[in-house]
């Protein structure tokens, strides 16, 4: 029987064809696709293989899973145990609902890491002699400021010192080679080319972790980049996250003085032999064209120094020294399952000025993260000096101020001739560019941003009636794009861009509407199971950077919620079972602290409701609410994962946080201590308080909010919890409102004085004030984009009924004068849309539910009778089941399929 089901998007570990990944019994995942309505898969059978050839022919000869009847999109690899450099290539075929067989998908494929430190014949290698001239120099701390343990004032002198990057050469001899494959990696950053040609598209590699731990090593296939007879391999090597400066404390080389490569090519031969060449001692080392690079200072190049074929065979490279040889490195190698950093756009200036002689300033139009291509015809030696900031000041130069101590500058000095330029190890928070020494006067096309962050696909559009909405969802996706470079990151462009876990756990919801960030936030939090203590706290930062603190409630408690909301939105437990134990000794170590069950102890920097608006929050009422919401989420994943003893303990440590929270802070009349904004939002959201005093609760929070003219006063975590309270207690109204505001202090603000991005506060910038104190001012930090999770789920109507959207809620609630909403998610079952308008005293929705899965739809109606679908009344449609009418909306239930639905009204 032939069906309509197809099997689609094959991925393994989340990712489409990976190379040299490590996990032996890897998860493939694919969606189901069909044009037919309430099509569902009733079973799979995945065949896995050696040989392409073999499973061209419908035989897995690693594994063959049978028919497994289920309607499970996902499989755990289950052939004999996987070996280092296997090559592996799989299929798909399901059943449909009335047993009709689909047709193998297209083949998919991965290929196996190097699993085991044998397999590296490689050695760690380095260039020491530019680092030890910087030794010598004395330069770690350089500022006075940084020499007491502070951080750079604003406006203080900071002069960074930086060595050359070193540059890696070795020659070899090759045959025929029928397959190439490099395994790399750095402590620091790296680049490669083989025969002149740049390996992959990669940037800024291998990424960020804590090198205390692991690092991240790629596989390329580079076959192509081979010939017959004489070869050459180059790498340039720069300081990166590893000894570059890192943080706001003026300091370099946290984790090492000097950057490390490793590097091994395996050639198989049409003769069936195997060549490898590593990282050793014979390879050769020089400095050229880079005199810096850094990821926070920026890049200085000199064209005029360039070693034309230094990565090509046939280079003298006669006076290039030996290379050092590292002894101790023990880090743990590791294949990368996330996606890297990449080029993803580019931007051509708006306009351009000169507010003096010889300064020229560009309006990019767009406040990202990245860096400039220059294009310039000078004189040799003429010094081109580019400056980045992400507003202007009053005379029209670039406001740098809140850079601190970043110096955020490339420099370029020409070699004589029509040159392109853009750096290779560094990246920049901006909008304006400020170029300085240019021949003459540069025209628009003298520069072309270059967008770059973490590949991760996008995954979600939005788009409504107003267009300040639309603004700021456009600026919510930029402010994530620019912050999620290899980590979450607090802001892209001052002396910090650290993976802050409170400001990553309050977006995180928001980040998976946009972005496709499964591997993205799996590898983050490894990075902060590295990062947690012996005792099991959670730090603030991850990947751990020294200066910081540690279990910070709110910040630490990200340990607990982000594995939660990446098993909410992609339905694999694996997530909770790999970080339960981390888990369980988070809360246990509050719990210990804390027998009274109010988290007053052990609460580390204890920042509050960061950045709320004249607003004081108790920081006791914001920890327990904290705590108790950790406990909450850790008995329903211990539920998940079977850990009934476990679950059956943390309801009962929640009952009595909750309780405690009640007697300490709530009164009989619903007022919570503090009696903030935040206060009664987030004893709401998190569900601290008794039914009983749910409604005067949130009427005291409609009545907080009226008392500030329908302002807000929340800071990151009120914020997050804000709309979401309002929506869930009857006041859409109020929650539309603040939304629509356009005057201080809300989100429209900001847009309307032309922000391309979130800031960092409120009051970053007033026409009253002015800017706000650069100490800490970003004009591109995603905490108060967490309000993108609800114009996804509560304008649009697009949310998940339990984990990975497996079954799908639709109800959009219309409001604030809006006449219409559109967006798309593509869950990890396929594309979700919604499109609803109001014409003619009608509402009209119009839904695509995706095969294999069901949703229960709200719709504005009191009765079936008033609802028709496509032109039939509701009732006479098969596919759609009228169940019950909720909270004054009639509830469908359908399966997949697209749907126009109207409502009269």
């Amino acid at each position: 029987m032939i069906t309509s089901l197809i099997p689609a998007r094959l991925r393994c570990e989340g990712l489409t064809d990976p190379l040299g990944i490590d996990v032996v019994r890897p998860r493939l995942t694919w969606i189901v696709e069909s044009g037919e309505r309430g099509q569902r898969q009733t079973a799979f059978r995945v065949l896995v293989s050696d040989r392409r050839d073999a499973l061209e022919r419908g035989i897995g000869t690693l594994w063959d899973s049978g028919r497994a009847h289920s309607d499970e999109t996902a499989a755990i690899y289950g052939g004999p145990p996987l070996s280092s450099r296997q090559r592996c290539s799989w299929t798909v075929q399901v059943w449909d609902k009335d047993g009709g067989a689909s047709a193998q998908s297209a083949i998919a494929a991965w290929t196996m890491g190097l699993l085991a430190p044998a397999d590296w014949q490689a050695q760690w290698i380095g260039y020491d002699a530019p680092y030890d001239a910087l030794a010598r120099s004395g330069h770690v701390a350089i500022t006075a400021n940084a020499e007491r343990g502070e951080e750079p004032s604003a406006g203080e002198r900071f002069e960074p010192v930086l060595a050359p990057c070193p540059y890696f050469r070795k020659t070899f001899t090759c045959r025929t080679a029928v397959r190439a494959t490099l395994y790399a990696s750095a402590l620091g950053l790296y680049e490669i080319e083989i025969n002149g040609t740049r390996v992959g598209d990669a940037l800024l590699k291998p990424g960020w972790s804590d090198y205390r731990h692991r690092v991240y090593y790629q596989t390329c296939d580079v076959t192509g980049l081979l010939r017959e007879g004489e070869n050459a391999i180059g790498a340039i090597l720069a300081d990166g996250w590893y000894a570059g400066y890192l943080g706001h404390r003026g300091k370099r080389g946290y984790y090492g003085v000097a950057p490390r490569l490793i590097a091994q090519l395996e050639i198989e031969c049409a003769d069936g032999s195997v060549i490898t060449i590593g990282t050793d001692p014979t390879w050769k080392a020089a400095t050229g064209p880079h005199l810096e690079a850094d990821l926070l200072m920026g890049e200085t190049y000199d064209a005029r120094r360039a070693m034309p074929g230094w990565s090509s065979p046939g280079h003298d490279d006669s006076a290039w020294a030996r290379v050092t040889v590292a002894e101790g490195v023990t880090v743990r190698l590791r294949g990368m399952l996330h996606a890297p950093i990449r080029k993803t756009g580019e931007i051509r200036p708006v306009r351009s000025w000169s507010p003096r002689a010889g300064c020229h300033v560009f309006d990019m139009g767009q406040n990202f993260a990245g860096w400039v291509r220059l294009k310039v015809d000078g004189a040799p030696g003429t010094r081109i000096v580019i400056r980045f900031g992400e507003r202007l000041d009053r005379d029209g130069t670039v406001y740098r101020a809140n850079l601190r101590g970043a110096r955020a500058t490339d420099t370029y000095v020409c070699a004589g001739r029509v040159d392109e330029w853009e750096p290779r190890f560094t990246y920049h928070g901006f909008q304006y560019v400020e170029m300085t020494g240019y021949p003459g006067t540069p025209g628009l096309d003298a520069v072309t941003g270059v967008v770059a962050h973490s590949a991760a696909p996008m995954a979600g559009e939005f788009e409504c009636s107003a267009a300040l909405l639309n603004t700021l969802h456009r600026n919510i996706v930029w402010t994530q794009r620019a912050n999620f470079v290899d980590v979450p990151t607090d802001c892209p462009q001052r002396d910090e861009r650290l993976g802050w876990l409170g400001d990553a756990q309050i977006f995180a919801r928001t980040a998976t509407s946009t972005m496709d960030v499964e591997a993205f936030f799996a590898k983050w939090l490894v990075d902060v199971a590295d990062a947690q203590s012996d005792d099991g706290v959670y730090p603030e930062v991850a990947p751990r950077w020294p200066e910081a603190g540690a279990g910070t409630p709110g910040w630490a408690d990200a340990g607990i919620i982000c594995p939660w909301v990446h098993y909410t939105v992609y339905g694999d437990r694996r997530i909770i079972e790999a970080h339960y134990d981390a888990m369980k000794r988070w809360v246990e170590y509050v719990s210990r602290a804390n027998p009274d069950h109010l988290w007053t102890r052990h609460t580390g920097a204890n920042f509050g409701d960061w950045l709320a608006i004249d607003d004081g929050t108790p920081k006791s009422v914001l920890a327990t609410a904290y705590f108790a919401r950790s406990a909450a989420l850790l008995a329903r994943m211990a539920r998940i994962i079977e850990k009934r003893e476990d679950a059956a303990r943390y309801e009962r440590l929640l009952e009595g946080i909750t309780a405690a929270f009640n007697r300490a802070y709530v009164s009989a009349d619903g007022r919570v201590a503090g009696e903030t904004q935040t206060c009664y939002a987030i004893a709401l959201h998190f569900d601290l308080l008794p039914e009983s005093l749910r409604h005067a609760a949130a009427a005291r929070l409609h009545d907080a909010i009226a008392a500030r003219d329908d302002h807000l006063s929340t800071g990151f975590h009120g914020t997050a919890c804000l709309l979401p309270a309002l929506s869930a207690t009857g006041r859409l109204d109020t929650a539309y409102r603040l939304l629509m505001t356009e005057t201080f202090p809300s989100w429209g603000y900001s847009i309307r004085h032309g922000a391309t991005s979130l800031w960092e506060r409120w009051d970053s910038w007033t026409e009253e004030h002015g800017f706000q104190d650069p100490r800490m001012n970003s004009f591109c930090h995603y905490a108060f984009g967490s309000v993108g999770e609800w114009l996804v789920s509560t304008v649009a109507g697009i949310d998940t009924d339990g984990p990975g959207f497996k079954r799908i809620i639709i109800q959009p609630r219309p409001g604030g004068g809006l006449t219409w909403a559109r967006a798309r998610y593509d869950s990890v079952k396929g594309p979700i849309a919604t499109h609803w308008s109001i014409e003619d005293g009608a509402f009209l929705l119009d839904v695509t539910i995706p095969a294999n899965t069901t949703a229960r739809i709200f719709l504005p109606a009191r009765d079936a009778e008033s609802v028709s679908e496509a032109g039939r009344p509701v009732r006479e449609v098969e596919e759609v089941e009228v169940t019950a009418i909720e909270n004054g909306s009639l509830v469908l239930r359908v399966g997949s399929g697209t749907y126009r639905f109207r409502v009269r009204t």
